[in-house]
């Protein structure tokens, strides 16, 4: 089976080796970050209109955190073209973090539609990189479609632990692998080192489930979901929150 896997990577590799020449020379990421919010904003409302009846569920439980002022320190990772802005409820303050500059074009649109909400500010970092904020500061973390793209899902669920006041609760939907030694696992693994590149980073083989588990929170609840889109290479997703 490996070297089925390998012998396809390959062949996937030649179609697409214009791609993967301008990534070794440095041409495809400035390219990439400048087209993907664009694909982003394109894929985020498709997904909302699939997703929003399970988001609001989600994200409902935000409500109950709210203190005797009625306002609650919501951290976004990733938070991109502000997709889950409109499933917040009002007194939320947000702070969002993301790496990509070019995605705030499309944050500020968002912000403008969901007055509702009171934005801190837009950090652009690496979401490991959360120095700026202190330890126990914020009350909801939350991270949609984000660890499959990051170099290491443990330590930036490190730091959302640490950011996290005792008590607060870490929101997440990512993308998983599928079963390993299904086709569907054997197809993800041949697409993986193209679709990094097409995807910004993201990995469609990531076991984001093992890293949660093993994260030291107080509680854990997920739920398995198929993908909204049959036709994206991405598997099965991972609904839930997390306890600190």
């Amino acid at each position: 089976m490996d070297a089925l896997v390998r012998l396809l990577q390959l062949l996937v590799l030649l179609l697409t080796l214009p791609l993967h020449i301008m990534a070794l020379l440095g041409f495809w990421e400035p390219l990439c970050k400048s087209y993907f919010p664009y694909l982003m904003a394109v894929l985020a409302a498709k997904t909302n209109r699939k997703m929003e009846g399970k988001k609001r569920e989600l994200f409902s439980q935000i409500k109950g955190l709210a203190g005797a002022s009625g306002k609650v320190a919501l951290l976004e990772l990733g938070c991109g073209t502000g997709a889950n802005f409109q499933f917040y409820p009002s007194g939320c303050r947000i702070t969002c973090l993301d790496p990509n500059p070019n995605f705030e074009k499309f944050l500020t649109k968002s912000m403008d539609e969901n007055r509702h909400l009171e934005y801190e500010r837009f950090v652009v970092a690496f979401r490991k990189d959360m120095k700026q904020l202190a330890d126990g500061s914020t009350d909801v973390v939350v991270c949609t479609l984000v660890l499959c793209s990051v170099q290491s899902p443990r330590k930036v669920l490190q730091e959302v632990h640490r950011v996290l006041r005792p008590g607060g609760l870490f929101f997440f939907w990512e993308h998983v692998a599928e079963p390993r030694g299904s086709w569907a696992f054997l197809w993800q693994q041949v697409a993986e080192p193209t679709w990094k590149h097409i995807g910004d980073g993201c990995r469609l083989t990531r076991e984001t489930w093992k890293d949660l588990e093993s994260a030291q929170f107080s509680e854990l609840q997920m739920e398995r979901q198929p993908p909204p889109f049959k036709w994206l290479p991405v598997g099965p997703h991972i609904m839930g929150k997390a306890v600190k």
